[in-house]
Order: C-alpha cells, then structure tokens, then sequence
C-alpha cells in the first residue's frame, strides 16, 4: 500500500525510481513503476496529491482522436477508468465515472464533411461506438440544442469522473512507494552512468531513475538533468455556475461547439463552462494564476449560441454563483505528449507535455513502467521524445485540442 505524507528532513535514501510531480499523471506512473516491483518514491511539493493542474482541469476522457498514437492511449485509458478498482485491486474506490459522451457540434455546413471524415477515422482505429448525427436525428436526441445545429460526432463512451478519487486510488493501491508533500525537487545530479540523485529540500534520494511528471513544470525538471525541452504552458480557465437543476438538461453529455471553441457540462449543482483562446499567450509556470475579469461571460455568451437555455440561466445568475479557475495546458511542437526515456540523460524518462493528461493518465502511467522495466521497446513507442529529432512531428486533426 502506498504511504502519503508530509515529509519531515529523510536526509539521504535511496529509491529504484523516483517521480516528481503528484497529479493524476504523477500517481499512475508511481503505481505502475511500484506494480513492476519498483521500490518508488513521489514528489510533491504542494500541501496534497491532486491539487494543481489535476484539480483545475474539467476531468474529462474522450476517445475521439484522430491520430492513432492518441487514440491507443485514450481507448485503453478508458478501459481503465471504466473497470478503476479491478485495475488497481481495491474494492473500496469511487471516481464516479459518468459516461455520457463527447458531443461535438457544428451549425457551419462547410465543417460536415470534416466530421464525417473523423467519425470513419475513429472507426479506423477502433472506435466503433462514434457517432456522425444530423439533422433531425441531432435535435430528436439532444434537444437542448439551438435550431441551427447542424451535425455533431458523439461518443456515448466518453465522459467524466472525480480525478481526485482516481489519484488517490493509484496512490493508495501502489505497493513499495512513498509519496511525499510539500517536498520540492532543487537538483538531479547526473554522473558519467546518468542519472544518480534528485535533491530535494528535505533530503537526498539516490536513484538511477527519474520520472518527470511536473505538469507545466515539466520544462524547469528537465533543465535540472540538462534537458532543454520544447514545452510551451499556456493559461486556460473554466467557469463553474451554480444553477438550479430544473435549468440544465437531463443526462446532458459534454457538449462542444466547434465553431467557437466552447464547451459545457453538468457539474453537481451546476454546470462547468468555458472556451479555447487559440490566441492565449504563453505564460510561465505558476502555482498561482489570475482569471480574467470577464472570462465567465465570455464563456455563458459563447456557449449559449448553440445551447439557448444558458441565456435562462444568465438572466438568473449572480455573482455569488460564479467561480472561475485557472491552470494550465502543456504543448510539445506536435501537441502531443512525452512518453519514456530522454534518450539525452540516461535514467531520465518523461510523462509530460499534455494538454489531455487526465484522460491519458492510466495508459501513459503503465508504458512509463512498462519501457523502464524492458517490457516494451522504446523505438514501438510512437510518443518518445527522440521523435522530435528524427523528424516525426505532425500534427493532428482532432478537435478542441
């Protein structure tokens, strides 16, 4: 069982593998390392597990992507969450997983063509429960949806969950590991083998294997190794609305409007709302944030274009209702995350880069341990930070990414 503490001075320990940073990410690497018969040690250095980029995000999964080094990920990640207390081995773990689907949505008919291209793309790679839906078939099913909704693609496999539970769960059910708060990485001292020790403000822990699973601190972790790598953090907010039930529509998925990037879900008493500015600025990695002023009704107007009762319940709100939030997203130059050894610093082994970390966690956690421990090869691993240098970086097609 995985022991969870506030660290007093350990002085110098030793540790098989060593993971800084204690979101969801961070866990499932831990577990898995600790599952492959690791005796593993996790960094943290807030108050809690769970409580930075992890506690900011929407807690959503989704299966639809279109490029299939996302797609595997995603669909076994799935697969996971769906069946969390058989993979971890405990009975007693609740993530509240609601699966509801993905519904993206467009009233553009220039973008049906590109939907129904995505719709056979997912099939491709095995996602055989998604939808193209148009006209009257779109409003008889959601008919929350404004007249001039056109199409949407849908999943009825995606969903959220409670990713402080699943944290929690990964860090509960990991077997000789040691997660530590409020201890921060200050070094990672590298000799002629690599990788040799993470100090940290508590103590050293000498070790042969780092993970680095920092989140939008990932970029300053790699440069204590020597790693410059391409990581760009980028500010994105969410607005949660208190909202009487009779308001929001019964079994309502998340929905997408893919014309202006904004997006909604039911939360408990309320709802979830925001939208992607493809123009936010780069900003540097912070624990604290700032949201902007008008960021809530930015978000209610642009989400009430395709879903009219948002207009219902801006005429009711007031300020006391309204909460905005802030983390931030992590891009690599393919928008896609880092998986695996550096292939730079021997012992240095990444899971970072993610704008998606959440609905990757479980999969990308268990083909961290599974490379480390010689049970995958590396070169059949499609998101290993050598791509960048072999020329492998393309972009992809999927929405609201």
């Amino acid at each position: 069982m995985g022991r969870i503490f506030a660290a007093e001075n350990f002085g110098n320990t030793t540790a098989d593998a060593v993971v800084i940073g204690g979101g969801i990410v961070g866990a499932s690497t831990a577990f898995w390392l600790s599952k492959s018969g690791m005796k593993v040690i996790l960094l943290e250095m807030r108050d809690a597990l769970s409580s930075l980029t992890t506690a900011a995000s929407v807690e959503c999964f989704r299966t639809q992507f279109t490029e299939s080094d996302m797609a595997e990920l995603a669909v076994e990640s799935v697969k996971m969450f769906e069946n969390f207390n058989q993979v971890i081995g405990y009975d007693d773990t609740h993530i509240g997983i609601t699966q509801r689907g993905y519904l993206f949505v467009t009233d553009d008919s220039t973008m049906l063509s590109e939907l129904e291209s995505a719709v056979n793309r997912y099939h491709q790679l095995g996602v055989k429960d998604a939808e193209f839906i148009a006209g009257d078939k779109l409003h008889k099913r959601f008919p929350f949806l404004a007249p001039q909704a056109l199409a949407a693609t849908f999943n009825n496999k995606d969903g959220w969950l409670s990713t402080h539970e699943a944290t929690y769960g990964f860090a509960k059910a990991s077997d000789d590991a040691v997660f530590y708060t409020k201890t921060k990485a200050a070094g990672i001292i590298v000799d002629s083998k690599g990788v040799a020790a993470v100090e940290t403000n508590k103590g050293k822990i000498s070790t042969r294997l780092v993970v680095n699973c920092a989140g939008p601190f990932a970029a300053m972790i790699g440069r204590m190794a020597g790693l410059e790598m391409p990581l760009k953090t980028v500010k994105r907010q969410k607005c949660y609305i208190k909202v009487s039930e009779d308001i929001v529509p019964k079994n309502a998925p998340f929905m997408v409007d893919l014309v202006n990037h904004s997006y909604w879900r039911p939360e408990a008493g309320g709802v979830l709302c925001a939208w992607v500015d493809s123009d936010e600025p780069e900003t540097p990695p912070s624990e604290e944030l700032p949201t902007d002023w008008d960021f809530a009704a930015e978000s209610i107007h642009r989400v009430s274009r395709l879903n009219p009762f948002f207009e219902t319940i801006a005429d009711k709100i007031v300020g006391s209702d309204i909460n905005v939030s802030a983390g931030q997203y992590v891009y690599t130059p393919d928008d896609k995350p880092v998986i695996g050894p550096s292939g730079e610093i021997e012992g240095f082994h990444l899971n970072c880069g993610y704008w998606c970390g959440v609905m990757m966690s479980p999969a990308a956690g268990k083909r961290v341990a599974d490379i480390a421990a010689g049970k995958m090869n590396n070169k059949d691993n499609p998101l290993r930070y050598s791509r960048f240098k072999e020329g492998a970086v393309q972009k992809g097609s999927t929405f609201l990414k």
